[in-house]
């Protein structure tokens, strides 16, 4: 079975996790330090925060922005459930606002019509590695007294108008899972323009110990006393997996030639069929492609996904309304209630996408669409 999104190690990678395990730090030394200072490299940001996976990174971000019961926060219903997941879990209201129909990204429209005075948050997501529309969405959020984050979970190393995805928003997170553009095994990152946000998710991040003696309450109870001031959890990303975090980002750009190669070819072959649409790329946008997200318009999505997993090709479907989960539809979300947003769910289908796929595979692929649709 060709899968639809696989890990690319090499023999560096796996020297660089060595080494580690050779030295004396498995956690919480150098590894990470070094992790964090090319992510914020990368980034433009002024410091990073790594973390477990790309859901730490969110509920990181999430505390770190003071969400909490009685805010709401704003975002697409076109993602992974955790986007909403992490917010609802530390007692927030989430408000789903619609997308985009040709990136499949929030509206900034639709969010301008769901602000009230309780949002604290509108949180978009680069669907398939297109960066959201940044400015626009900042500009609404700021001028409700709101925070913009960006769900970068599909496209680090990416870019808009010159400016890399990390530097777009108020607070950006990042996915490393081993489908993602460079991979930790699991992990993720917290990156933000603000420092007071970075110092808050990395004291969240470390179960909010304290033990700088200048901020103790009880300096004077031992050397080796520390403290809680505010509510935390362990989500440290131990050093053996940020050496290889470090290793990946290494070769992120070629990762990104590769990807942005697949996509070109994925194009060319599977351009002028009346039935497809191709993703879209805006003006001044250049994804980190993450997915291509196919999508069928002739209802036969379903179709199409079982004729090419009996191909032995792997396809995947990003994603069902968040809304739709029983754990919101218990909550009394509706469905239906972001329509562009159920529209393009009902006819996505996910190609396989990763940096060794190679252009037979490609071609494979675009061979049994073409035979499929009759073109």
């Amino acid at each position: 079975m060709l899968p639809y999104g696989h890990q690319s190690i090499d023999e560096s990678d796996i020297e660089a996790v060595a080494g580690v395990l050779r030295g004396d730090w498995l956690t919480t030394g150098p590894a990470v330090t070094a992790f964090e200072d090319d992510l914020a490299r990368i980034s433009a940001t002024s410091g990073a925060v790594s973390v477990t996976s790309g859901t730490a990174a969110l509920h990181v971000a999430y505390a770190a922005l003071g969400v909490g019961p009685g805010a709401e926060v704003i975002t697409t219903a076109l993602t992974f459930v955790a986007t909403a997941s992490c917010a609802s879990v530390l007692g927030a209201t989430i408000v789903f606002a619609d997308i985009c129909a040709d990136t499949g990204n929030l509206d900034p429209q639709a969010v301008s019509a769901a602000m009230t005075s309780r949002t604290r948050v509108v949180a978009g997501v680069d669907y398939a590695g297109h960066p959201i529309d940044a400015a626009a969405l900042a500009e609404v959020a700021h001028r409700g007294d709101a925070l913009l984050l960006e769900d970068a979970a599909h496209s680090i190393g990416g870019s808009l108008d010159g400016r890399p995805v990390g530097s777009l928003a108020d607070v950006t997170t990042f996915s490393f899972f081993p489908t993602k553009n460079l991979t930790t095994a699991e992990g993720g990152a917290v990156v933000s323009l603000l420092d007071d946000v970075i110092d808050r998710a990395r004291s969240y991040r470390g179960i909010g110990l304290v033990r700088d003696p200048a901020v103790l309450r009880s300096p004077d109870e031992g050397p080796w006393h520390q403290e809680v001031h505010a509510f935390g959890l362990n989500y440290r990303l131990p050093d053996v997996l940020c050496a290889l975090g470090s290793s990946q980002l290494r070769r992120l750009c070629a990762f990104k030639a590769r990807r942005d190669a697949i996509t070109a070819r994925y194009n060319q072959g599977l351009a002028g069929i009346d039935e497809l649409r191709l993703p879209t790329c805006r003006e001044g946008a250049d994804p980190m492609w993450h997915l291509y997200p196919l999508r069928i318009l002739d209802g036969r999505r379903r179709a199409l996904f079982e004729h090419l997993r009996a191909s032995g090709v792997g396809v995947q479907v990003n994603y069902l309304p968040v809304y739709r989960h029983p754990v919101y539809a218990d909550l009394g979300y509706q469905r239906g209630m972001c329509p562009v947003a159920e529209d393009y769910y009902q006819q996505e289908i996910s190609l396989p996408m990763f940096a060794d796929l190679t252009d037979l595979d490609v071609d494979r692929v675009i061979d049994l669409i073409r035979g499929f649709v009759g073109a």
